[in-house]
């Protein structure tokens, strides 16, 4: 039985350890899992120059990934290319127009311990994978007998791709990684054959190895939390870098595992399919207790695909929040569903100082949302909308325009919606272009349709698209509207829609001064934005 490892210009074979012995030759081949030294590495950040929507946040995988493995015996270290080089920008010599922030790349080799025995890479948008790519044959390069992974949104939805086009990468990690890395990381601990559901690679011949699926975690609070020992905070924490809005201290909180919904523009089916699994609310409470004696946090912020979607666990959480007496502000910053935010739950959440609300209705048009697949009454979201408005709540909400179906009529439906939501008192309405991410249904039909060719363009492409408005040509697959109009829409209603918040809703602006000159804190995204611009201009 051999284990082959994929190299740039080689093939590694090893032979495996005897059943019995545990070695080949004689010589013991494994090594105890104290010795076996598995290094996380994250790329730092690519966009262009004009880009306001890219920010840092912290490595909330790999603290997961990382703690798992060390409470399970491994020697862990995480380079996080990021975090090492927070507001430190620099040209990206590959791609004109476009800049990094973050550590550079020798910064990044220089970090990686010498004695690594794995290094597992992490690619979550697919916008990214060009400078991934490039970062991990450059570090190959200098670790050139050390195996290879590759996990995340990215690797998952693309697998075969990403092996072909990056040939210093061995395996693609596809799903849910705590369970499949460890697998994994006792077969090549052992030397033994990589013949693992999950794992994906090309063989000796270059022919794709597609070994299925890994089954998804159900025993979720068993998974140990994040380990932010071995995942910094401190540098996010002193450059004022958090998801959305920001405090002093924020704390990246996960309580939930995968999405129950079917959105064909979402990839998450692939990534985390549609189970989903919510943690036991006294495991998350306890989680928030240690955080707050351990880290003095000002903060918390739900990384969650969608944190409100059953409401007895809303309900339970913030009365045994109330009752513990957790006193401490929360956000819910990548959107909620409205169905389990009404009359009854609001109020509770206001009570528990979640002073943050992000609404994703996506489109304002019944025929959009039917199409996409968005299982959203927007009768029910204005009146929950309402509620929370009436409770003291800022509000943001997601829209989204440029579906490949989308006609003119169907679209200014969406814009009018937008302003219906600002009028209402929502502090931000924002409007993206549709984004054809890789593992989406939509993706896929428009894949079949020949209209997307997969290379470096398109994901460049992808990574500016929603980032930088400056952009009047943006990469758009509507059949009925050009790019430049959509690009045009988009910046109109950007606009509009600040301007309906802060004249008709004047003691805002008072409230924007003093957060974005004090830069102790942002209640909104443009504030943190603008935070970060003014940093960035004048540092």
């Amino acid at each position: 039985m051999t284990i082959r490892i994929h190299r740039m210009s080689e093939m590694t074979t090893y032979s495996a350890p005897d059943a019995a012995t545990g070695s080949v030759a004689g010589q013991i081949l494994a090594k105890p899992r104290e010795d076996f030294h598995v290094v996380f590495v994250r790329a730092p950040i690519v966009s262009t120059k004009g880009a306001v929507n890219n920010e840092a946040t912290p490595p909330l995988a790999l603290a997961f990934l990382g703690g798992y493995l060390k409470q399970k015996g491994y020697r862990v270290t995480i380079v996080d290319g990021i975090g090492l080089g927070l507001n430190r920008y620099w040209d990206w010599e590959k791609r004109a127009g476009f800049w990094c922030q973050g550590a550079s790349f020798e910064d990044i080799r220089s970090a990686i311990p010498k004695d690594a025995d794995l290094l597992a890479f992490t690619c979550m948008f697919s916008g990214e994978w060009p400078l991934n790519r490039d970062l991990i044959q450059f570090i190959r390069q200098h670790f050139p007998e050390v195996p290879t992974i590759a996990g995340g949104e990215h690797i998952t939805a693309l697998p075969e791709y990403s092996l072909r086009d990056c040939s210093a990468l061995d395996f693609a990690a596809l799903g849910e990684g705590e369970h499949l890395l460890f697998e994994f990381c006792e077969r090549v601990r052992q030397k033994l054959p990589i013949t693992l559901a999950g794992v994906h690679s090309l063989n000796e011949n270059g022919e794709y190895q597609n070994s299925g699926d890994f089954p998804r975690i159900d025993e979720v609070d068993a998974i140990p939390w994040p380990n932010w020992d071995i995942a910094k905070l401190d540098p996010y924490w002193n450059a004022h870098k958090s998801y959305g809005i920001s405090s002093y201290r924020d704390m990246p909180l996960m309580v939930s595992r995968g999405c129950p919904y079917k959105c064909t523009f979402c990839s998450n089916p692939k990534m985390w399919t549609t189970k989903y699994i919510l943690r036991e609310v006294d495991d998350v409470l306890d989680e928030i207790e240690s955080y707050i004696k351990k880290y003095q946090i000002t903060s918390l912020q739900f990384y969650d695909l969608t944190a409100i979607t059953k409401k007895s666990w809303t309900l339970e959480f913030c009365r045994k929040m109330i009752e513990r007496g957790i006193n401490i502000k929360w956000s819910l910053p990548s959107g909620t569903r409205s169905e389990a935010l009404d009359k009854e739950v609001l109020p509770l959440l206001a009570k528990t100082q979640c002073t943050y609300l992000v609404y994703a209705p996506e489109s304002g048009s019944k025929t959009t949302l039917e199409l996409i697949k968005k299982r959203v009454k927007l009768d029910v979201l204005n009146d929950s909308v309402r509620e929370a408005k009436r409770l003291g709540m800022v509000l943001r909400s997601n829209l989204i325009i440029g579906f490949p179906h989308e006609t003119r009529k169907l679209l200014f439906e969406t814009i009018f919606y937008g302003w219906k939501l600002a009028f209402m008192g929502v502090d931000e309405v924002s409007i993206n272009i549709f984004s054809p991410y890789p593992g989406s249904e939509i993706f896929d039909n428009i894949y079949a349709e020949n209209k997307i060719r997969i290379n470096d363009d398109y994901f460049y492409a992808l990574t500016s698209l929603n980032s930088d408005y400056t952009k009047f040509n943006p990469l758009t697959f509507c059949k009925y509207i050009g790019p430049k109009e959509l690009a045009f829409y988009r910046i109109f209603f950007m606009l509009s829609n600040y301007f309906i918040s802060y004249v008709f809703f004047p003691r805002r602006i008072i409230r924007s001064l003093k957060n974005i000159f004090s830069g102790k804190e942002a209640t909104t995204v443009f504030e943190h934005r603008f935070q970060d611009l003014l940093k960035r201009l004048f540092k």
